[in-house]
């Protein structure tokens, strides 16, 4: 009998171990992967060698253009590794720091033919300056001197602006360039519409152009365009520039025209669709690499582009078109004589 129980405990310690003797298995923790806050781009700590750029602008410049140049070079600066300031005027003595490596100009002349030998190691960049020549470390930036480009353009944007295609253009008479503006003017019409066909059968072709005489009194210009819009019913005009002073173009602006041309004046005239002008900015971003690298003494070309546009008359959809047009010429996809 005790040897029965002896066998029947033994075999209940051998159950129980069976169920639930084991060691319990270890479940390891989740792995959690360590998150590492980016850390924001070093900023440069000038040094006392660290090279300098300058930016010389007129005190009287408006905010906006002043505001947006300086942006403009500080982030090309900050780009390159280079210190940057502003200054109104530029002396002789402000070219004595030997870390000094770029100036940009603006208008009035601080002098540069004179002061620019007087700093062999330091680029210079003469924006819109009259009357420089480009040599040794004097680089001359100067405005689109292309007559063609913003004629075919004004004739695109004033064709899709106004019905039946009525539009004009004001030149200077026996001008050679003009007259090949006259006819890009004619060629960013036929590009816009094509063969322009109208509703109406009108005894006049359009575009028309009127000429005006060199010797003709300034005053007098506003006679030659009532021509075109009064007797010639020209709804939207651009001007050439050699005659498109700011007395004139305000007075156009009064006749319930549309206007557009390479130079605005202030105030605003009526009807002003957008300004056809060179990109200044564009054009510091592109001379840029060559300035910074100790290379100048170059004619730095302005490309084209779209201001002062009034989105009511040059609506999203128009403007975008007109800026696809723009590229296409800048790319030189679209050739004005024959587009």
């Amino acid at each position: 009998m005790r040897v029965k129980h002896f066998f029947f405990a033994i075999i209940s310690i051998a159950m129980l171990s069976a169920c639930g003797g084991g060691s319990p298995t270890e479940i390891a923790p989740p792995t959690v992967a360590p998150s590492h806050t980016p850390l924001p781009p070093p900023t440069m700590i000038p040094t006392p060698d660290t090279p300098l750029a300058i930016l010389v602008l007129p005190a009287e410049l408006d905010k906006a253009s002043s505001d947006l140049y300086q942006k403009t070079v500080y982030d090309l600066a900050l780009q390159s590794g280079f210190r940057f300031q502003v200054r109104n005027a530029l002396t002789s003595a402000d070219l004595t720091d030997p870390t000094l490596k770029v100036v940009i100009v603006f208008p009035p002349d601080p002098g540069l033919v004179s002061l620019a030998p007087t700093a062999p190691g330091v680029q210079f960049l003469a924006v819109n300056i009259p009357n420089l020549t480009a040599g040794g470390n004097l680089s001359v930036l100067a405005g689109d001197s292309q007559v063609e480009l913003p004629a075919f353009l004004a004739g695109y944007i004033l064709s899709m602006l106004v019905e039946e295609y009525h539009i004009g253009m004001v030149i200077p008479k026996d001008n050679g360039d003009a007259q090949r503006a006259y006819n890009a003017f004619v060629n960013g019409k036929t590009y816009y519409c094509g063969l322009c066909r109208t509703f109406y059968i009108d005894p006049i072709g359009y575009p028309q152009f009127i000429e005006i005489p060199a010797d003709e009194k300034t005053a007098s210009y506003g006679a030659y365009a009532n021509v075109l819009i009064n007797d010639r019913d020209v709804d939207a005009l651009y001007i050439y520039s050699s005659v498109a002073n700011d007395e004139f173009l305000s007075y156009v602006g009064t006749q319930g025209v549309l206007l557009i041309g390479t130079s605005m004046p202030v105030p605003r005239p009526g009807g002003w669709v957008a300004t056809i002008s060179p990109d200044t900015i564009k054009a510091i971003q592109t001379a840029w690499p060559t300035l910074s690298a100790g290379q100048g003494g170059i004619n730095v070309q302005s490309p084209l582009g779209l201001a002062d546009v009034d989105p009511s008359l040059l609506t999203p959809g128009r403007l975008r078109l007109a800026q696809e047009t723009l590229d296409s010429l800048l790319a030189g996809r679209i050739l004005t004589g024959n587009p």
